[in-house]
């Protein structure tokens, strides 16, 4: 790996700067279903994005001790909750998640009363589909009988996270459910591999896309799921098993470039940044934990080079791919639009800060 600790500390200094310089310019036009305007892009909306980029800032503050970086997450949720949260769905629970990681650091009182507050609309509004798996609605689509990888990122973290900080065991528990239920009816028997979605109206896959950014939800999310709570072992056990399964299929899919395409499967489709950095992001972590093989270690640094040689001298990661609805065919994600967002910069953060701690021993670790 070329990427020297120093040059990884100015990266990680600017993917900061040009996660909280994004702003909507107008391309994309998705209002939300209450009639608001959708703002999937700017620093300061509550959504999915975001909520990922503020996970991701926060982690960084636990492994730098950065206090500008509480600080500017602290601002950042004071505003937002002061202003008043928008309606309850899938994607505007992913700022949960940070909030979470933030109030069991510093146990601030300001904190408590939003997370109880959505924890408990989590488990008694939010849809269901058979078997009790959240259904994927989000703020300008309801996905009846839908199960999309993302929910898994965007609300079972924030249950286990919570859960396992407050000591309610039913949020830890439903966590634990949601994994569960998303790996029997995503998880792809033959490759290991994950398919982007599920629906129990006609019980397919719909495009049968094995997408790179939802596998890289479950790379990484199975690994902070057993990170930020502790669940069973039986569960713990089985989700291991099929990360490892996953992991195994994914190897072999790294391009020289150290990327992995939109498409894991598909030479035609473009390579990708924000999967590419989530999923090395987790081969790293897994690796460290004691969970994976070297192979691991070395194609997480791979991947590594490859987010570096997409952060621009602005902070800007290039080649991310656009939010990405639910296919019908496999060309509709090979056209996906290109654009930097929140979860690019937060994916790469995480990327990035999980390989100091493979690069530079003295790094202080969370």
């Amino acid at each position: 790996m070329q990427g020297s600790a120093g040059e990884i500390r100015r990266k990680l200094d600017l993917l900061v700067a040009g996660m909280t310089g994004l702003r909507h310019d107008g391309r994309f036009d998705e209002p939300n279903l209450d009639g608001s305007a959708g703002d999937y892009i700017s620093f300061d909306s509550w959504e999915w994005p975001q909520g990922v980029g503020l996970y991701g800032l926060i982690r960084l503050w636990l492994f730098t001790g950065r206090q500008d970086l509480r600080q500017l997450v602290e601002d950042w949720y004071a505003e937002r909750i002061g202003a008043g949260l928008p309606s309850l769905n899938v994607n505007t629970t992913a700022p949960m998640l940070g909030l979470s990681v933030l109030w069991r650091e510093t146990r601030d009182p300001r904190w408590q009363k939003p997370l109880d507050s959505w924890a408990d609309r989590v488990m008694t509004e939010m849809g269901r589909t058979e078997e009790g798996a959240f259904e994927h609605h989000v703020s300008d689509k309801v996905n009846h009988h839908e199960l999309w990888d993302d929910t898994l990122y965007m609300v079972a973290l924030f249950l286990a996270s919570y859960g396992q900080a407050s000591g309610r065991q039913e949020l830890v528990d439903e966590a634990a459910r949601q994994f569960l239920v998303h790996a029997r009816y995503l998880s792809d028997r033959k490759t290991g591999l994950w398919f982007h979605g599920w629906t129990f109206d006609g019980r397919h896959n719909f495009a049968d896309a094995r997408w790179a950014r939802g596998n890289a939800w479950i790379t990484a999310g199975i690994l902070d799921l057993l990170d930020l709570a502790e669940v069973a072992r039986p569960v713990k056990d089985f989700l291991l098993g099929v990360l490892v399964a996953q992991v195994n299929a994914l190897l072999p899919l790294q391009t020289g470039s150290g990327a992995w395409r939109t498409l894991l499967d598909d030479p035609t489709s473009y390579e990708e940044i924000s999967a590419t950095a989530g999923i090395g992001y987790g081969l790293l972590k897994g690796h460290r934990l004691g969970l994976g093989t070297a192979e691991w270690r070395v194609a997480g640094l791979k991947a590594v080079e490859a987010v570096l040689n997409n952060i621009d001298e602005t902070g800007t990661v290039l080649n991310v791919s656009y939010g990405t609805r639910m296919g019908h065919d496999l060309q509709f994600y090979r056209d996906i639009p290109l654009q930097p967002t929140g979860y690019g910069q937060a994916l790469s953060i995480l990327c990035l800060s999980e390989a100091l701690r493979h690069i530079d021993a003295g790094v202080r670790a969370t």
